[in-house]
């Protein structure tokens, strides 16, 4: 079993100030007690909430983007000599009850990935293109990691120089699981409920362009 003492739960959060209390919230609840927040320069009263909770708070400036707030959180972590490392948004579409299920498996396995099902609570843009970007993955690189998109995930901090990235925007996930394949790490999947309490908000069409050709930039960079 692993001691939750070497568990690091980072969160990324800009402008998340109807959500991240009661995320915050649960993950204190199933009793981890390293938690970091990322504030990626939110402008709402995220950074206030934050401030109610037992956790580390780091912030920056001005909005980097997601992949640099993981990298931050990361980089935090593993100086704290984090064992695990957990990624989890700030916008309640995952559930920290799960991270035990995750945990469960990664004793086993380098890195355990989140997939949703791409059914009718997934608006139907967001549906159509994470397919197309799986679909994409898989034939470039001949594994298959369902729902490459999703944020929540959790790996051995000894693996880090292995899946470590440099996007700084929403192609960190497609990055993350790229360099999974490139490394032949092990790694397992959990279902998660498919959840979206703001249908609008995630990778729109343009994000969702830019993540497939990053795909084609990935495969053939060293």
């Amino acid at each position: 079993m692993v001691d939750v003492n070497d568990v690091y739960v980072v969160v990324p959060a800009y402008n998340e100030e109807k959500n991240i209390g009661k995320v915050l919230s649960l993950i204190e609840s199933e009793g981890f007690k390293n938690i970091v927040v990322v504030d990626d320069g939110s402008s709402d009263n995220t950074v206030k909430i934050v401030e109610k909770h037992n956790v580390v708070l780091l912030k920056h400036i001005i909005n980097l983007g997601k992949g640099c707030a993981l990298k931050t959180g990361t980089l935090f972590s593993l100086k704290e000599n984090a064992k695990i490392i957990v990624f989890i948004d700030s916008d309640l579409q995952h559930n920290p009850k799960d991270i035990k299920r995750f945990l469960e498996k990664i004793d086993d396995y380098d890195i355990v990935f989140a997939y949703r099902e791409f059914n009718k609570n997934m608006p139907f843009i967001f549906r159509a293109g994470n397919f197309f970007i799986d679909f994409v993955f898989r034939i470039l690189f001949g594994k298959t990691i369902r729902d490459t998109q999703n944020g929540f995930k959790v790996f051995k901090a000894n693996v880090y120089d292995k899946i470590k990235w440099n996007s700084c925007n929403y192609s960190v996930e497609t990055e993350i699981a790229v360099n999974t394949a490139k490394n032949n790490l092990k790694y397992s999947q959990v279902k998660i409920d498919t959840v979206y309490l703001d249908r609008y908000k995630g990778t729109g069409v343009f994000d969702g362009i830019k993540i497939v050709k990053d795909i084609f930039w990935f495969k053939i960079k060293r």
